[in-house]
């Protein structure tokens, strides 16, 4: 079932908060990101070659994987910097208005869409407490919505038409070299490389277990619209706020709790229906044996 699939990687997704926290002490963002797309990257290969799984290498599989691949690195990349100037409550919220963006992007706008979104999107509220004054980083991380929301969209047309096994293992080698060059821009230095415990678990979360959870997604966008993927996709930050406050110690209370719930309401109601499903090509996709 792929909506139980998803909700279920959302826990993955949820717990690169705390280890992605906790590595950015030692470690600039950016180069951060480079080390977990190059360890994906890697672990995925190896899989392949283990399997003697080749890729398809033909322009439009490239054309494809890079529009996918910048919206994704766009999308990170304002999110990072945005957060740096905006609080981690309204990054939160704004970053999950994507559940908004995809629909609109696609233009499925029926009522079962919006009213299962709004509660969603309360909930969040709820959970987050945003302050309603806005600056750069929020606008910043608005961009980071829009541009995941369109990652989902690309996701959704793509993986329904070529090879979704290539179209992923692309995505990872095309967010290496993207972050490969765009963590010089913070100039890090040799000590935040190192192999610490705290950097190698931030990096085992993120770069396998949340590669994992990608390759999860690419398969679910095969059989789900992108606004029900994007929906789903809205209880991460609640699962987030739990697992810091069960790890971490971090205080959540009865509006958080609340906000929780309506959280999980608005993704329940929004997944007992398939919603609006594309046309199929007749092209065939070649994705059994791997996950995402």
């Amino acid at each position: 079932m792929p909506q139980l699939a998803l909700l279920l990687t959302t826990f993955v997704w949820g717990a690169t908060f705390p280890a992605t926290k906790a590595a950015l002490e030692q470690i600039t963002p950016l180069a951060f990101l480079f080390l977990r797309f190059l360890l994906g990257m890697l672990l995925v290969f190896a899989v392949l070659l283990l399997l003697r799984r080749k890729l398809k290498r033909d322009a439009a599989m490239l054309r494809m994987s890079l529009i996918a691949s910048l919206w994704l690195f766009l999308g990170y990349v304002l999110q990072t910097v945005g957060l740096h100037l905006t609080t981690a409550s309204n990054s939160a919220f704004i970053t999950v208005l994507y559940v908004v963006f995809v629909p609109l992007y696609l233009r499925r706008l029926s009522a079962h869409t919006w009213i299962s979104n709004g509660i969603a999107l309360i909930g969040l509220w709820f959970l987050v407490k945003p302050t309603a004054s806005a600056n750069l980083g929020d606008l910043l991380t608005l961009g980071s919505a829009a541009a995941f929301a369109a990652h989902m969209v690309c996701l959704e047309r793509y993986t329904r038409t070529t090879d979704a096994v290539s179209l992923f293992a692309w995505q990872l080698v095309m967010m290496t070299v993207a972050m490969l060059g765009a963590m010089w821009w913070e100039q890090p230095t040799a000590a935040m490389f190192e192999p610490s415990r705290v950097l190698l678990l931030g990096l085992g979360v993120t770069g396998i277990l949340a590669t994992g959870a990608f390759a999860v997604q690419m398969w679910a966008q095969q059989l789900l619209p992108a606004q029900q993927v994007a929906l789903l996709f809205a209880v991460e930050p609640a699962i987030a706020a739990w697992l810091a406050w069960y790890f971490l110690g971090e205080n959540l209370d009865a509006q958080g709790w609340f906000g929780s719930a309506m959280i999980l309401g608005g993704v329940l109601l929004g997944s007992r229906v398939p919603g609006e499903m594309p046309q199929v090509s007749p092209t065939p996709v070649v994705v059994r044996s791997e996950g995402r």
